[in-house]
């Protein structure tokens, strides 16, 4: 998972080595008399910060690409976790979510709208008892709210209220 951000610190970190080699070489060049300084300035600028940058600025895109996949992997991991947890009882309340996670409830409501978006999740939230509820998708689709039963009319795909209780149905889009 953290293979970027491996790579990325190694290439830093062998940039900065090769810049370092290559400032003791010329360094001790120029104390025995054997190197002028428009050499050292020359080796210098082609054998360390030629490298460094190459290497560092290489090393950097990776490192951060790969703190950009671990944000992302993240957002899967707990994206998965509150669908696991709502479909593991058919239900789960608000509250043991928002408490399990960490999380607010926005970030949570947010996740399910997510989750339904991507056609994952279908089913309901009771806003009177605060619970999430795992339903089948035909059960949701329905012309009748999974909840209390009141018609509603069916206004397409995605998160819908009932007019009657209120509840929040989540209809997949196929």
């Amino acid at each position: 998972m953290a293979q970027g951000k491996t790579v990325g610190l190694l290439l830093m970190a062998a940039g900065a080595i090769i810049l370092i080699i290559a400032g003791l070489f010329i360094a001790s060049g120029m104390a025995s008399g054997q190197l002028q300084a428009s050499g050292a300035v020359l080796g210098l600028a082609l054998f360390g910060i030629l490298p460094l940058l190459i290497l560092g600025g290489a090393g950097f895109y990776l490192y951060r690409q790969g703190q950009a996949e671990a944000g992302l992997m993240a957002d899967v991991r707990r994206k998965q976790r509150i669908l696991g947890l709502i479909q593991a009882q058919g239900q789960a309340s608000l509250d043991g979510l928002m408490l399990e996670l960490k999380l607010t409830r926005e970030q949570i409501t947010a996740d399910i709208a997510d989750l339904v978006q991507q056609g994952l999740f279908t089913g309901y939230i009771d806003w009177k008892k605060l619970t999430f509820y795992s339903s089948d998708a035909a059960k949701v689709g329905s012309a009748t709210c999974p909840n209390c039963g009141g018609t509603r009319e069916t206004a397409g795909k995605g998160v819908i209220a009932c007019p009657y209780c209120g509840a929040t149905l989540f209809i997949p889009a196929n």
